[in-house]
This record gives C-alpha cells, structure tokens and sequence, in this order.
C-alpha cells in the first residue's frame, strides 16, 4: 500500500499530514532548545553555588586539614564538575539534535514545496487540456448542427419545383462545406479527447502516484529522522551517566570519608601547647607567724599580674617569629620540623641540579663542540650559593629545633612556679575570669637588672614579650635550661630565653 495507489484523491488530505508533520519537527526542536537552556542556567546555577562556597586562604587551608571540612569541599568540587556535566548535556542536544533538525527541516520544506508544486501543475495542464477538449467538442456541435440545416434547406430547395437551378447548386455547394468544416470539428473533437484521456491517465497513473509517493518517502523519512532525535534526547544524558555517577559517588566517598576521631586528633595535634597543668598552689598560714614583707622598697615594686587560665575574653595575637618562639612549645617545634623538611627538600633538589650541572662541564670540557664549559659558570655559581644558604638556614632551624626540644621540660617547671607565686590566696576567686585582684602579700625583690639585646615576642603561657633596648628587672636567674624569669616595668613579668638580654 501506498499514497500514490491509495491516496490517489487525497491532495488536500496529503498537503495538511505533510505539513502536520513539519510542524512537529519544528516544535520538537522548540522543546529541545528550551530545555537546553534549563540545563544551561541549572549548571551557571551550580557553578556559581560551587564558586561561593569553594573556600581559598590560610585559614581556610588549614581548617581543610579536618576531614568534615575537607568532605565538604569535595562535595563543593564534586558539585562544580557535575555543572560540567550539565554544560555538555545542554551543548550536545543544542548541536545533535537542534541544529541537525532545523537543517533538515529546512531541507524537509523545499522538498515538500517542490512535490506539491509539480502535482498542482500537472493538474493545472491536465485542466487545461480539459478545457481544450470542451472548446472542440461545443465546435464540433456547433459546426454539426449547422451543416444539418444546411443539408435540410438544399434537400427542401431541391425539391421545390419552382427553384432556379442556380440556387439549387448554390444551396447544395454551401450544404456540403458546412458539413466538411463539421467533419473537420468531429475529427478534431475525436484528436482532443484521444489527448485529453492520454493525460489524464498519466496524471492518474503515473505522474500523481510518483508525487505521492514521494512525499510518502519524504516523510517517512522525517519520521525516522525525527525517531533519532527522540532517541539523541535520552542518549544525550546517558553518555555522560557514567562521569555524573563518578561524581555522585565522589560526593558518598565524602561523607564515608568524614572521621569524628580523626578530626579530633588533627585538632589535638594542631593545638596541644606542650604546657604542664599548674601544680597544687600552697597554703600560707599567716597564723603561725607568717607575715607579708612590708619594706617600702617592696611596696614600691609592680605587682605580679599573671594569667594563668585556659579561658580569656579577648585573644591577642603576636607577630610571628622566625624561630616561632612566639607559638607553645609543641606547636613550636612541629613547625621547625616543617621547615627543616622543606629546607632538605628544596636542598637536595639544589645539589642534585649542582650534580647535573657538574657533569655537564665534564661532558663540554671533553667534547669541546658540545658546548662551552664557561657558559655554565653562571648556574654552578648561583646553585653554589643556593646550596650555601639553604644549609645555613637548615642548621639555624636545627639548632632551634634542638633548643626547643631541650627547653621543653624545664620551660615547664618554670612556668609553673612562676603561675604558683602570682596567684591570689582568696579561694573564693572564680577560676573562669582574669586574675586582675591586687595581691595583698609583698612582692618579688628583684636580684638585678638587665637590657634586652632584641626583640621576644613571648605569646606562648609563662613568657613576656620584650622590646630591644628595654630595661629589665630580672626575678629569677638562668638554671642551666637557657630561661631567666624577668620583669617589665609595666609590670608584666615572665620567661625570655637568656641569650636575649645582657647583664
């Protein structure tokens, strides 16, 4: 079955299906287009999420140390390749199936434009031929009827006596031309209609059925072009299932990743200070006899003000130093062991390229036309002196690495006893709030004085930041562990490594 056999009356019908079908390639590429654009701001969407809550700097570096942190920016990364995934999908059905279709459509309409032209004008020529057979058939009857009453008037002269034999030969001579010119018309009434039934059976038969099926073809093949892209709609997405299921399981990798303990042991590690828990703090019984010092001398002296809780209201932060005395002694040396790793990295990467180096003299200077030996004084100098620096900077922190490891325990006692002697007798005293009270018994005379050499920034519990040039009241000598408890004559008082400071 076919259109051309079947459908052989069905011009309008076929022009309106035709048409029908064009219209929903052109809505499909509507729905596909704005879907693409869903996808499109649904990806600008999650990017700009991603983006917002991608966390940069220092801080937020380190707070990536916690697995719960850290999980969380995988989700964020994760989230951001998935917007990747969502670009594709909405470029892929924007070039696979919009474009492609709206190309073919255009091809579809001017085939389809071309078919129905040739079928309106065969039939406008077969119309025509109609009419032509029409004009020769009301001649060809005209022309008859006519040589009819011309044989009727000869026959009725030539038979009336009376009639001159002139008009009966002119009767009879006109009689027979109309019936000749008659017969020329029934000849070319019977040529017309033998054309007209030639063309109108290949218009029937042939032309119209090869037109129809055409158009038949043409839009089974929109169908089935119009089928793939159905199809593309799904397969679009499904190509990219695979890298949108890797970062889903990204995200579950996250949370399985995320480690309460684990967390809790990067904090410990990040935080621990080193610090002894002060000792028990000794009773003064003033009623046996124990009485506070009441020399002017020691009423003239400051007061010991020292802080010796966990918990403060407002947490001044010190400038950094070199030797990162300024942090507790277990953050301390954890950061010089930091840097002493990355100074021997970066140190062996200078005497290996100092070895290459080397070895690349020795190959110019036995093969002279590779290059020229000179050329690379200039790098063996500077990797000299990288070599030199970096050594130097990595004994410094070894060095301060050894100091803090050997300070740590008498650092400790020190602190301690410094925090015993500064803290008020009245048991009542909040141990949550600052020890601001003025002590009521003598203080510490001190056993000399002292400039300091350079500048301490003393931010860790037990120590007192000093400036260069400042005078010093020191309080209690170096024991051997390189601390002196010293104070300031703003009445700060605590350790400074002694080396700072001279007598």
């Amino acid at each position: 079955m076919d259109w051309g056999t079947d459908l052989w009356d069905q011009y309008d019908g076929i022009d309106k299906h035709t048409q029908s079908g064009l219209d929903l390639v052109d809505r499909y590429v509507k729905f596909v287009r704005e879907r693409t654009e869903i996808e499109q701001n649904y990806a600008k969407q999650l990017r700009n999420l991603s983006k917002k809550y991608l966390k940069r700097g220092s801080k937020e570096e380190q707070e990536c140390g916690f697995t719960n942190h850290q999980s969380f920016q995988d989700i964020v990364n994760e989230l951001n390749d998935y917007a990747g995934q969502r670009e594709l999908i909405a470029e892929n059905m924007m070039t696979g199936i919009c474009v492609e279709l709206t190309k073919y459509l255009q091809d579809l309409k001017q085939e389809r434009k071309t078919y129905l032209a040739d079928a309106k004008k065969a039939q406008q020529n077969l119309e025509i031929s109609f009419k032509q057979l029409e004009n020769t058939k009301r001649r060809f009857a005209k022309e008859w009827g006519e040589a009819e009453k011309a044989t009727q008037q000869a026959e009725k002269i030539e038979n009336d006596t009376n009639a001159m034999k002139a008009d009966v030969e002119k009767v009879k001579q006109h009689a027979h031309v109309k019936t000749h010119t008659a017969e020329e018309c029934r000849n070319d009434y019977a040529a017309q209609l033998q054309k007209y039934n030639k063309e109108q059976n290949t218009f029937y038969y042939t032309e119209i059925p090869q037109l129809f099926n055409k158009l038949q073809d043409m839009d089974e093949r929109r169908i089935r072009c119009l089928a793939e892209g159905y199809s593309q709609f799904a397969e679009v997405e499904k190509k990219v299932l695979p890298i949108i299921t890797k970062c889903l399981d990204g995200i579950s990798m996250a949370g399985r990743n995320t480690n309460g303990k684990q967390d809790s042991l990067r904090f410990i590690e990040q935080h621990k200070s080193g610090f002894e828990r002060p000792a028990e703090v000794d009773f003064e019984d003033y009623s046996q006899g124990i009485k506070p010092a009441s020399s002017d001398a020691n009423l003239n002296q400051p007061k010991i003000r020292t802080k010796l809780w966990p918990f403060s209201h407002k947490k001044t932060k010190s400038p950094a130093a070199e030797d990162f005395s300024h942090l507790p002694p277990e953050q301390r040396k954890k950061r010089l062991q930091s840097k002493i790793d990355d100074i021997t990295k970066e140190l062996q990467k200078e005497l290996d390229q100092s070895e290459a180096l080397e070895k690349m003299r020795g190959v110019y200077e036995r093969n002279p036309q590779m290059g020229d030996p000179a050329s690379l004084e200039p790098q063996i100098t500077q990797t000299s002196q990288n070599v030199g620096r970096l050594r130097g900077q990595l004994t410094k922190y070894e060095l301060w690495l050894a100091e803090a490891f050997r300070g740590d325990d008498s650092t400790n006692t020190a602190v301690n006893n410094n925090q015993h002697c500064s803290m008020s007798a009245d048991p009542s005293q909040n141990i949550y709030s600052e020890f601001d009270e003025d002590f009521d018994e003598d203080v510490e005379t001190p056993i000399g004085k002292a400039t300091a050499l350079y500048t301490f920034q003393g931010s860790s519990q037990g120590t007192v930041s000093i400036t260069e040039g400042e005078q010093l009241s020191v309080m209690e000598n170096d024991k051997g562990d390189g601390w002196m408890r010293v104070l300031r004559a703003n009445g700060d008082e605590g350790y400074i490594p002694s080396s700072y400071v001279k007598f």
